[in-house]
C-alpha cells in the first residue's frame, strides 16, 4: 500500500475499516486459491479495476501502487520462469500484483486512524491472555510504514547501478534493498526502546 487516503464519498469510502480489512483477506485468500493458470488473473484483475471504479479513484493512484514494486515483480517474474515455467511465473505475479492493487484500494478508501481502530477492536478479546490490543495496532503502523521504506530503498538501488552503468540482476536488487531494511530495522528497534515502548 504506498497512497495515501484518497477522500471521496464512495461505497467503499463508508464502509467500515473491520469489513474492508476482512474483504482484503478474502479477496487475496480467493485469488491465491483459485488462480491455477495464467488467464485466470484476467478475471481477477477485472474485478479489482471494478472495485477501483466504484471507489472513485483515478487510474493514475492505481498505477502508482504498482509502479514501486514493478522491479521486485519482474524479478519475481524471472525468477519463477527459471526455477519453474512461464505459466507459473505468469500465475505467481499476475496474483501478486491483485494482492498489491487490492490491498492499496483499502489504503486508498480508509483512514489509518480508522484502520487502527478496528484493529485494535478486533483484537481486544486478546488481552484476555495478556495480548496487548495496543501493540498490536502498532505492529500494524509500523508494517505500513516500512512498505513505502522497502519500495524507496529499491528504487535508490536501482537508480544507483543505472547512474553507474551497472547491469541488473535478482541478487544485486534484493541483497542492498535488504540489508538497507535491516538497517532501516535497527535503528527503529532501538528508537522503540529508547522511548520504553519494549518495557
Amino acid at each position: 500500500m504506498f497512497a495515501t487516503y484518497h477522500p471521496g464519498n464512495s461505497l467503499l469510502h463508508r464502509l467500515s475499516a473491520g469489513w474492508k480489512i476482512a474483504l482484503v483477506c478474502v479477496l487475496i485468500v480467493a485469488v491465491s486459491v483459485l488462480v491455477r493458470a495464467p488467464w485466470h488473473v484476467l478475471p481477477a484483475l477485472g474485478v479489482t479495476g471494478a472495485l477501483y471504479a466504484i471507489g472513485r479513484i483515478p487510474p493514475r493512484a492505481a498505477r502508482d501502487q504498482v509502479r514501486p514494486v514493478l522491479p521486485m515483480l519482474l524479478a519475481i517474474l524471472a525468477l519463477q520462469w527459471i526455477v519453474a515455467d512461464l505459466d507459473t511465473a505468469l500465475r505467481v505475479t499476475g496474483s501478486l500484483l491483485v494482492a498489491v492493487l487490492v490491498a492499496g484500494l483499502v489504503a486508498l478508501t480508509t483512514r489509518v486512524s480508522d484502520m487502527l481502530d478496528a484493529v485494535t477492536r478486533a483484537a481486544r478479546p486478546l488481552g484476555r491472555v495478556g495480548v496487548s490490543p495496543d501493540r498490536i495496532a502498532l505492529v500494524l503502523v509500523l508494517a505500513l510504514r516500512a512498505i513505502p521504506l522497502i519500495a524507496r530503498q529499491l528504487r535508490q538501488v536501482t537508480e544507483a547501478r543505472r547512474a553507474r552503468g551497472l547491469g541488473m540482476s535478482v541478487r544485486a536488487l534484493v541483497v542492498p534493498t535488504v540489508l538497507g531494511a535491516l538497517t532501516t530495522a535497527d535503528q527503529l528497534g532501538d528508537a522503540l526502546a529508547a522511548r520504553g515502548v519494549d518495557d
